[in-house]
């Protein structure tokens, strides 16, 4: 079956500014932002399913609002687009009360769905079908940054079934996105619950038996003191890879943006060498257990404890690669070390460079680490060990519903199966 096809700006309210892109040329900057005011939507924001990610934020005064900016407000409920850089992003603002004003910026277009004639959630899900995108990128400029017109936007042609058959579309595929975010928010919480026993024990000396121990010049008795790369068997960098040198499919290219806060990041940014490439640049394979540590940007020294993978794997020599001493350090222990507070202040005091803040691998390793007893470090290990596990058999879900729910899209808009 086929729907009728409507232009999107057709589905738009009749509200004044229903539909726009960001501000250009000097209307925004960076110059603008305050502590304080209404929100600022960017690309950073569109990258966590059907809702805007809101917890992080930059802010316009009202008065820059209303002298510059009061056709790009945007609401709750709205859809935002992206129109340069990544395109092919699409989320909602989600109405929790955070603000009920929003600021779209210059990457970005905004479009408030006239509710009488198509359900938001149906026309987020078609933008985020494989079919949408792949059309989106057909019409891009390639002239510097990617970048889609808004009049070619407004003109996009949209399936458009009646609306209670959209609104049944998008309740199947909401199904499944609440499962995955449901998960999102236990794999939160099992994190939190290890990072909250990490300070108790390690920060707060509350440790197992800290009554009978004690504490000289905030260290205790039978504790040591040392340096992060001296608990380590090797402390290197990843490997200097030119784009000349990449392509073919036997090792993966990890980059910066794939090392997130004790976690991997998928960014789809997929690069890869080759065996011989990887023989002749004597490249440092990456496996399982191994600490990856990024040295830039924000938050600069945020590691990763590496998992089995679907590749053989390599890294950018922005990222250096660790391995904790098993004698000393246990490597849960090494890693919420890594990613305390404490350690990454410290590496953010250490990077230099105006324009991209880096750490050194040499300052990097010359950072302070308490070392407790290794009946100690491993007991906490047997916590991170267990949260580890859970956390990986849900996302071995997460995945797993995601590809069904891609799998159904594209027959469930364009009729192939009824819903």
């Amino acid at each position: 079956m086929s729907w009728p096809q409507m232009k999107l700006e057709s589905l738009a309210s009749r509200e004044r500014y229903s539909f726009v892109g960001g501000p250009f040329g000097s209307k925004l900057t960076s110059r603008d932002y305050v502590d304080h005011g209404i929100p600022v939507i960017r690309g950073s924001n569109l990258n966590n399913g059907r809702y805007l990610d809101l917890t992080e934020f930059v802010y316009v005064s009202d008065s820059k609002v209303r002298e510059d900016l009061s056709s790009n407000l945007a609401k709750p409920l709205d859809l935002v687009f992206t129109q340069r850089g990544t395109l092919g992003q699409v989320a909602i603002i989600p109405d929790d009360g955070i603000s009920d004003r929003y600021v779209v910026s210059q990457s970005q277009m905004k479009l408030t769905v006239d509710d009488a004639k198509a359900d938001r959630l149906f026309i987020y899900y078609y933008f985020s079908s494989r079919q949408a995108i792949e059309r989106i990128t057909n019409f891009t400029s390639s002239s510097g940054v990617p970048h889609i017109n808004l009049t070619v936007l407004r003109n996009f042609e949209v399936p458009v079934p009646p609306l209670e058959t959209q609104r049944r579309i998008a309740s199947i595929l909401s199904a499944y996105d609440d499962l995955i975010e449901n998960n999102r928010r236990r794999i939160q919480l099992l994190e939190q619950a290890a990072r909250l026993l990490y300070k108790e024990w390690f920060v707060h000396l509350r440790f197992p038996g800290h009554e009978h121990v004690r504490i000289m010049n905030g260290v205790p008795e039978g504790w040591a003191e040392s340096t992060i790369a001296n608990v380590c068997t090797s402390f290197d960098d990843g490997d200097w890879i030119e784009s000349k040198d990449q392509g073919g499919e036997d090792y993966r290219l990890l980059q910066i943006s794939n090392i997130g806060d004790n976690d991997f990041v998928e960014t789809v940014n997929f690069r890869y060498i080759t065996a011989e490439t990887f023989r002749r640049l004597r490249c440092n394979e990456v496996v399982p257990g191994d600490i990856l540590i990024s040295r830039m940007p924000k938050p600069i020294g945020r590691a990763w404890y590496v998992q089995e993978m679907p590749w053989r794997m390599v890294t950018v020599v922005d990222v250096t690669i660790a391995r904790p001493n098993l004698d000393i350090a246990d490597p849960f222990y090494f890693l919420y070390h890594i990613n305390s507070p404490n350690h990454l202040a410290l590496c953010e005091l250490r990077a230099t460079g105006a324009t991209r803040p880096r750490i050194s691998r040499k300052n990097m390793g010359a950072l302070p680490i308490l070392v407790p007893p290794l009946s100690l470090q491993r007991s906490f290990s047997e916590t991170a060990t267990a949260v580890s596990s859970m956390r990986h058999a849900l996302r071995k879900q997460n995945d797993s519903l995601a590809r069904s729910r891609d799998m159904l899209l594209p027959r469930l808009m364009n009729g192939e199966i009824a819903a």
